[in-house]
Protein backbone atom coordinates (compact mmCIF):
# COMPACT_ATOMS: atom_id res chain seq x y z
CA UNK A 1 0.00 0.00 0.00
CA UNK A 2 1.08 3.40 -0.98
CA UNK A 3 1.67 6.08 2.54
CA UNK A 4 0.58 9.16 2.09
CA UNK A 5 4.05 10.75 1.53
CA UNK A 6 4.23 8.68 -2.10
CA UNK A 7 0.53 9.65 -2.54
CA UNK A 8 1.57 13.23 -2.70
CA UNK A 9 4.77 12.43 -4.90
CA UNK A 10 2.26 10.91 -7.26
CA UNK A 11 -0.59 13.31 -7.35
CA UNK A 12 -1.28 16.31 -4.88
CA UNK A 13 -5.14 14.95 -4.99
CA UNK A 14 -4.73 11.26 -4.42
CA UNK A 15 -4.38 11.91 -0.59
CA UNK A 16 -8.04 13.04 -0.76
CA UNK A 17 -9.53 10.24 -2.68
CA UNK A 18 -7.08 7.55 -0.47
CA UNK A 19 -9.56 9.36 2.73
CA UNK A 20 -12.62 9.48 0.39
CA UNK A 21 -12.91 6.03 0.32
CA UNK A 22 -12.90 5.59 3.92
CA UNK A 23 -15.46 7.98 4.32
CA UNK A 24 -17.34 5.66 1.69
CA UNK A 25 -16.81 2.97 4.12
CA UNK A 26 -18.29 4.28 6.84
CA UNK A 27 -21.52 5.23 4.58
CA UNK A 28 -21.66 1.43 3.45
CA UNK A 29 -21.38 0.61 7.12
CA UNK A 30 -24.16 2.85 8.11
CA UNK A 31 -26.39 2.14 4.88
CA UNK A 32 -25.86 -1.57 6.21
CA UNK A 33 -27.31 -0.58 9.81
CA UNK A 34 -30.34 0.82 7.88
CA UNK A 35 -31.20 -2.09 5.93
CA UNK A 36 -31.25 -4.35 8.93
CA UNK A 37 -33.33 -1.66 11.10
CA UNK A 38 -36.05 -1.40 8.06
CA UNK A 39 -35.95 -5.07 6.72
CA UNK A 40 -35.06 -7.67 8.86
CA UNK A 41 -36.00 -8.19 12.68
CA UNK A 42 -34.57 -5.79 14.98
CA UNK A 43 -31.56 -7.09 16.88
CA UNK A 44 -30.17 -4.71 19.02
CA UNK A 45 -26.71 -6.49 19.39
CA UNK A 46 -26.31 -6.82 15.95
CA UNK A 47 -26.59 -3.01 15.87
CA UNK A 48 -24.42 -2.33 18.56
CA UNK A 49 -22.31 -4.31 16.73
CA UNK A 50 -22.72 -2.58 13.65
CA UNK A 51 -22.39 0.74 15.15
CA UNK A 52 -18.82 -0.29 17.21
CA UNK A 53 -17.57 -1.41 13.59
CA UNK A 54 -18.60 1.79 12.08
CA UNK A 55 -17.01 3.74 14.70
CA UNK A 56 -13.35 1.51 13.82
CA UNK A 57 -13.81 2.82 10.36
CA UNK A 58 -14.53 6.36 11.50
CA UNK A 59 -11.70 6.02 13.17
CA UNK A 60 -9.80 4.37 10.28
CA UNK A 61 -10.52 8.03 8.48
CA UNK A 62 -9.24 9.94 11.17
CA UNK A 63 -6.05 8.27 10.71
CA UNK A 64 -5.74 8.97 7.45
CA UNK A 65 -6.66 12.40 8.16
CA UNK A 66 -3.97 12.99 10.20
CA UNK A 67 -1.53 11.42 8.01
CA UNK A 68 -2.34 13.70 5.17
CA UNK A 69 -1.77 16.94 7.27
CA UNK A 70 1.23 15.61 9.19
CA UNK A 71 2.64 14.84 5.56
CA UNK A 72 1.18 17.73 3.46
CA UNK A 73 4.05 19.28 1.56
CA UNK A 74 4.49 23.15 1.96
CA UNK A 75 4.61 24.46 -2.41
CA UNK A 76 3.29 21.40 -3.76
CA UNK A 77 0.10 22.92 -4.62
CA UNK A 78 -0.08 24.57 -7.45
CA UNK A 79 -4.06 24.82 -9.04
CA UNK A 80 -5.42 25.42 -5.19
CA UNK A 81 -3.72 26.60 -2.22
CA UNK A 82 -3.24 24.72 1.37
CA UNK A 83 -6.15 26.30 2.74
CA UNK A 84 -8.39 25.34 0.23
CA UNK A 85 -7.00 21.33 -0.05
CA UNK A 86 -7.44 21.63 3.96
CA UNK A 87 -10.67 22.52 4.15
CA UNK A 88 -11.99 19.64 1.66
CA UNK A 89 -10.44 17.37 3.83
CA UNK A 90 -12.42 18.74 6.62
CA UNK A 91 -15.36 19.01 4.60
CA UNK A 92 -14.67 15.24 4.15
CA UNK A 93 -13.98 14.33 7.72
CA UNK A 94 -17.17 15.84 8.85
CA UNK A 95 -19.16 13.62 6.50
CA UNK A 96 -17.55 10.52 8.25
CA UNK A 97 -18.01 11.72 11.87
CA UNK A 98 -21.50 12.35 11.21
CA UNK A 99 -22.14 9.03 9.94
CA UNK A 100 -20.62 8.21 13.32
CA UNK A 101 -22.94 9.90 14.87
CA UNK A 102 -25.66 8.98 13.50
CA UNK A 103 -24.71 4.85 14.09
CA UNK A 104 -24.06 5.87 17.57
CA UNK A 105 -27.31 7.51 17.64
CA UNK A 106 -29.17 4.02 16.49
CA UNK A 107 -27.52 2.53 19.92
CA UNK A 108 -29.15 4.46 22.53
CA UNK A 109 -32.70 3.16 22.32
CA UNK A 110 -34.57 0.65 20.19
CA UNK A 111 -35.83 2.80 17.76
CA UNK A 112 -38.77 2.43 17.02
CA UNK A 113 -39.74 2.20 13.54
CA UNK A 114 -43.04 0.04 12.95
CA UNK A 115 -44.95 2.78 11.83
CA UNK A 116 -41.82 4.78 9.56
CA UNK A 117 -39.82 1.91 7.67
CA UNK A 118 -40.78 3.61 4.36
CA UNK A 119 -40.31 6.79 5.05
CA UNK A 120 -37.33 6.69 7.13
CA UNK A 121 -35.76 3.80 4.52
CA UNK A 122 -36.89 6.45 0.99
CA UNK A 123 -35.12 9.17 3.25
CA UNK A 124 -31.68 7.36 3.92
CA UNK A 125 -31.19 6.08 0.58
CA UNK A 126 -32.09 10.09 -0.89
CA UNK A 127 -29.27 11.14 1.82
CA UNK A 128 -26.85 8.45 0.84
CA UNK A 129 -27.67 9.10 -3.26
CA UNK A 130 -25.86 13.20 -2.47
CA UNK A 131 -23.02 11.35 -0.75
CA UNK A 132 -22.57 9.05 -3.76
CA UNK A 133 -23.17 12.39 -6.19
CA UNK A 134 -19.83 14.00 -4.44
CA UNK A 135 -17.78 10.80 -4.13
CA UNK A 136 -17.90 11.03 -7.89
CA UNK A 137 -17.44 14.58 -7.74
CA UNK A 138 -14.44 14.02 -5.64
CA UNK A 139 -13.08 11.39 -8.74
CA UNK A 140 -13.52 13.84 -10.92
CA UNK A 141 -10.42 16.36 -9.49
CA UNK A 142 -7.44 14.97 -11.38
CA UNK A 143 -9.20 15.82 -14.59
CA UNK A 144 -10.14 19.10 -13.12
CA UNK A 145 -6.44 19.75 -12.83
CA UNK A 146 -5.36 18.00 -15.91
CA UNK A 147 -7.70 20.82 -17.70
CA UNK A 148 -6.43 23.40 -15.73
CA UNK A 149 -10.21 23.41 -13.63
CA UNK A 150 -12.09 24.60 -17.42
CA UNK A 151 -13.26 23.26 -20.24
CA UNK A 152 -15.98 20.41 -20.90
CA UNK A 153 -14.40 18.64 -17.81
CA UNK A 154 -15.34 21.87 -15.87
CA UNK A 155 -18.76 21.96 -17.08
CA UNK A 156 -18.77 17.95 -16.41
CA UNK A 157 -18.29 18.63 -12.85
CA UNK A 158 -20.77 21.69 -12.62
CA UNK A 159 -23.90 19.31 -13.66
CA UNK A 160 -23.07 16.50 -10.93
CA UNK A 161 -22.79 19.51 -8.20
CA UNK A 162 -26.18 20.63 -9.72
CA UNK A 163 -27.27 17.06 -9.62
CA UNK A 164 -26.15 16.60 -5.72
CA UNK A 165 -28.28 19.81 -4.98
CA UNK A 166 -30.96 18.77 -6.76
CA UNK A 167 -30.73 15.12 -4.47
CA UNK A 168 -29.85 17.38 -1.36
CA UNK A 169 -33.41 19.28 -1.87
CA UNK A 170 -35.51 16.18 -2.42
CA UNK A 171 -33.78 14.78 0.52
CA UNK A 172 -34.98 17.88 2.84
CA UNK A 173 -38.25 16.86 1.14
CA UNK A 174 -37.93 13.52 2.49
CA UNK A 175 -37.46 14.71 5.70
CA UNK A 176 -40.98 16.69 6.30
CA UNK A 177 -42.81 13.23 5.12
CA UNK A 178 -41.17 11.47 7.49
CA UNK A 179 -41.04 14.39 10.56
CA UNK A 180 -44.71 14.95 9.72
CA UNK A 181 -45.07 10.94 10.27
CA UNK A 182 -43.72 10.80 13.08
CA UNK A 183 -45.25 13.58 14.97
CA UNK A 184 -48.48 12.03 13.51
CA UNK A 185 -47.89 9.39 15.54
CA UNK A 186 -46.40 11.16 18.53
CA UNK A 187 -49.03 10.25 21.30
CA UNK A 188 -48.07 6.46 20.69
CA UNK A 189 -44.74 6.99 21.42
CA UNK A 190 -42.97 7.30 24.67
CA UNK A 191 -40.59 10.58 24.84
CA UNK A 192 -37.03 8.58 24.42
CA UNK A 193 -38.68 6.79 21.59
CA UNK A 194 -40.13 10.08 19.87
CA UNK A 195 -36.85 12.50 20.75
CA UNK A 196 -34.43 9.46 18.89
CA UNK A 197 -36.80 9.60 16.01
CA UNK A 198 -36.75 13.31 15.80
CA UNK A 199 -32.67 13.49 16.21
CA UNK A 200 -31.80 10.53 14.26
CA UNK A 201 -34.26 12.57 11.29
CA UNK A 202 -32.27 15.82 12.17
CA UNK A 203 -29.27 13.69 11.74
CA UNK A 204 -29.59 12.21 8.71
CA UNK A 205 -30.40 15.41 6.70
CA UNK A 206 -27.38 17.02 7.93
CA UNK A 207 -25.66 14.28 6.52
CA UNK A 208 -26.71 15.35 3.02
CA UNK A 209 -26.18 18.74 3.87
CA UNK A 210 -22.79 18.30 4.57
CA UNK A 211 -22.55 15.90 1.31
CA UNK A 212 -23.72 18.96 -0.88
CA UNK A 213 -21.27 21.39 1.10
CA UNK A 214 -18.68 19.75 0.09
CA UNK A 215 -20.03 19.44 -3.53
CA UNK A 216 -20.18 23.05 -3.59
CA UNK A 217 -16.97 23.95 -2.26
CA UNK A 218 -15.57 22.04 -5.31
CA UNK A 219 -17.35 24.15 -7.54
CA UNK A 220 -16.14 27.48 -6.14
CA UNK A 221 -12.55 26.01 -6.77
CA UNK A 222 -13.82 26.26 -10.65
CA UNK A 223 -15.68 29.77 -10.23
CA UNK A 224 -12.33 31.15 -8.93
CA UNK A 225 -10.29 29.86 -12.07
Amino acid sequence: MLTIAKLFGKSPFAPLRSHMKKVASCMDMLEKMFEHLCHAEEDQARVMQMSQELCDLEYEADITKNDIRNHLPKGVFLAIDRSQFLELLALQDNIADQAEEIGLLLTLHKAPLDGVKPELHAFVQKALTVFREVDRITGEIEELLESSFGGLEAEKVRAMVEHAAHREHEAQRLKQVLLHKIFAQGEKLTPPAFYLLVRLTEAIALLAELSEKLANRIRMLLEVR
